[in-house]
């Protein structure tokens, strides 16, 4: 594993799992957005407000994330995929990336339902096959927030059926990722401020 080509500061304030070389691809394959996806996460903090401010469509921590990629020109991206055969063509619809830049896809699932993750890692897999990305992100929470919660009185809004890390890796380490190169990043309570 190339865990020891991320900055020190994330490895110490996320937790990171790594498959299929996914980190040794990306520093040597995609040096730039390699780059651009370390100066988010190492700028990125937790803050209080942004826990206890109600959501909408996308909570303020995913709003965050999707607006520092934009600024460095990621974007959300749609597939038109399909399939022919002879003359037939079936429609084969993915669902969108939260932000794509040359081939890498980055997923932000910080507060939906746990089958969220079956999705992402699903059409990792099928743009993968389809040599639309080299490596599929996911950027979540860990476990250890749930104790943040708590003591915010938020904890009723991030139950067990939603998306934190003890969701995911057991999806991935039984074949949900289809055996991609896949990068997880779990905020940690390390990034937490109190503003």
């Amino acid at each position: 594993m190339a865990i020891g080509r991320i900055p020190e500061f994330i490895r110490s304030h996320y937790e990171i799992h790594e498959w299929k070389h996914a980190c040794a691809i990306l520093s040597q394959d995609f040096p730039d957005e390699w780059e651009e996806i370390a100066d988010v996460l190492t700028r990125f903090r937790l803050l209080r407000s942004d826990i206890t401010k109600p959501g909408g469509r996308l909570s303020p921590i995913s709003e965050k994330f999707n607006s520092m990629f934009a600024a460095r020109g990621w974007v959300e991206r749609g597939f038109d995929t399909k399939m022919v055969v002879d003359e037939d063509e079936i429609k084969s619809p993915t669902h969108k990336v939260d932000c794509y830049k040359n081939r890498v896809a980055i997923e932000i699932e910080w507060n939906n339902k746990d089958p969220f993750y079956d999705r992402d890692l699903n059409n990792f897999r099928l743009l993968f096959e389809l040599r639309v990305i080299s490596v599929g992100i996911i950027i979540t929470r860990c476990d250890e927030l749930q104790e943040v919660f708590e003591e915010l009185g938020k904890g009723a809004s991030y139950g067990a059926s939603t998306t934190h890390m003890s969701k995911l890796l057991p999806r991935i380490e039984g074949g949900g990722g289809g055996g991609r190169p896949v990068l997880v990043f779990g905020i940690s309570r390390r990034l937490y401020v109190e503003d």
